[in-house]
């Protein structure tokens, strides 16, 4: 659920948020293992729930060439069998105790989560302790997801015009460092990779050392350390894995390129290289992304959809949960009968509009008051309290997540328009332009 869904009362919130945000940092609790596992523990004692979820530091930034799309082809094979189950019996031992397991694989980290009732907790600590270990990877099975994951890419990326146009814009923007991969591969790579290539892959990564566990529920802390370490202590550590020590050269020109693809209307992605979780300027940033994009009156909307009347829609997004700079990019798409040069020229007007004159103090606060509401609401889901913690620690440390909302409350208007000036230069830019062509016809 987006920030979006609380602006209606957001102003509501700001004298609450102080104390809940403090509170709600210092109740994690945090132990580490002897084979280098790392625990996160956080009590919630609202509904008799727990979310159990187990992230390894490993992405699509991780695969070498050839081996693209590798952590989220595992990711499928992680639910296709070990030793003691059959494919599909993990799911299948959890939905029938009235749980839900899923997982997510990003540039940076894979994640796995069963959201259960907290008395069947240590049933699902069973089975990820057996799956971190004991993986099959069935060749015929291999064969099968394969297949599917192609698929996957064919439907959500190859058939996606605005997707594949996202992809080609990472290529583009990233010329050494692996994020210009897509996380679920390329194809080329996909049709190639074998079981063997996924084996290794899985036994260099898929170790306690390289791996956290979160949970966040009705439970008793202490109980559950005890019966993590029952299930997961015994597992060996391996060898420190490797990671990647490319560091993207600075862009010295606009790169511009252009996809001619079957689509309905042009589109337009804008991007800028921007720091990630461990820089001070993302505070600042993460409120620039909410005054440019935060409903209905923010800048990109209220200028592009509403006033001008040239986009369907337009808004941007800040890619900062990342070990490594990512980008702040823009999009919008082009309504019938107007160009994308008009669109890539108004949002360089808002843009120039940002350097040039500070943002209102009005504007700044409501801002603020929605990237709050969203945090303060959001609490309501164990899940989504044990996921900001995987991802923080994951990328860096969990302990960055209490600096949030005392570093986005500092943000003043001169540091708004810092970052503006800073980040959003041409040479600093990659454009990348969606130009329909027609179907063959039948």
């Amino acid at each position: 659920m987006g920030r979006k869904a609380f602006r209606a009362i957001a102003c509501l919130l700001p004298l609450l948020l102080f104390s809940f945000a403090s509170a709600w940092a210092g109740e994690v609790f945090e132990a580490t293992l002897k084979n280098g596992l790392k625990v996160l523990l956080k009590e919630d004692h609202r509904a008799p729930i727990a979310t159990f979820q187990v992230w390894y530091k490993v992405g699509s930034k991780n695969e070498g060439p050839g081996i693209t799309g590798a952590s989220h082809l595992l990711e499928h094979m992680m639910f296709k069998g070990t030793e003691r189950y059959s494919p599909m019996q993990f799911a299948r031992i959890v939905q029938k105790n009235g749980g839900w397991s899923n997982a997510f694989t990003g540039k940076d980290y894979t994640a796995y989560y069963e959201n259960i009732a907290a008395d069947r907790l240590e049933l699902v600590l069973e089975l990820e302790a057996d799956r971190m270990q004991n993986l099959l990877l069935d060749p015929q099975e291999f064969k099968a997801e394969r297949e599917v994951v192609k698929e996957e890419r064919r439907l959500r990326i190859e058939d996606d015009p605005t997707s594949l146009l996202r992809e080609e814009l990472l290529a583009s923007a990233f010329k050494a460092h692996p994020y210009r991969q897509p996380v679920i591969g390329w194809m080329s790579d996909l049709e190639r990779i074998t079981r063997e290539d996924l084996y290794r892959y899985y036994k260099t990564y898929y170790v306690p050392n390289n791996a956290s566990i979160v949970a966040v529920g009705d439970f008793d802390k202490f109980e559950i350390l005890k019966k993590i370490e029952k299930h997961f202590g015994p597992i060996p550590p391996g060898s420190n894995p490797p990671r990647p020590r490319t560091v993207e050269p600075e862009q010295n020109g606009e790169r511009r390129l252009l996809l001619r693809k079957e689509a309905e209307l042009p589109f337009l992605y804008i991007g800028y290289h921007t720091p990630s979780l461990t820089h001070p300027d993302r505070f600042a940033l993460e409120v620039l992304s909410a005054i440019l994009s935060e409903g209905k009156s923010s800048r990109l909307y209220k200028g592009l959809v509403y006033d001008k009347q040239i986009a369907l829609y337009a808004g941007a997004d800040y890619s900062w949960i990342h070990t490594d700079p990512n980008l702040f990019y823009f999009y919008a798409s082009v309504l019938p009968g107007r160009t994308a040069e008009e669109v890539e020229k108004a949002i360089y007007a808002e843009i120039e509009r940002l350097k040039g004159e500070p943002v209102s103090d009005r504007e700044l606060q409501k801002a603020k008051n929605q990237i709050e509401a969203f945090f303060i609401l959001s609490q309501d889901s164990i899940f989504f309290q044990g996921e900001i913690l995987g991802m923080h620690e994951s990328v860096a440390d969990w302990r960055l997540w209490e600096a949030y909302l005392p570093g986005i409350r500092a943000v003043t208007v001169e540091d708004v328009q810092k970052v503006a000036k800073k980040y959003y230069s041409e040479d600093n830019r990659t454009v990348a332009i969606l130009a329909p062509i027609k179907g063959s016809s039948q």
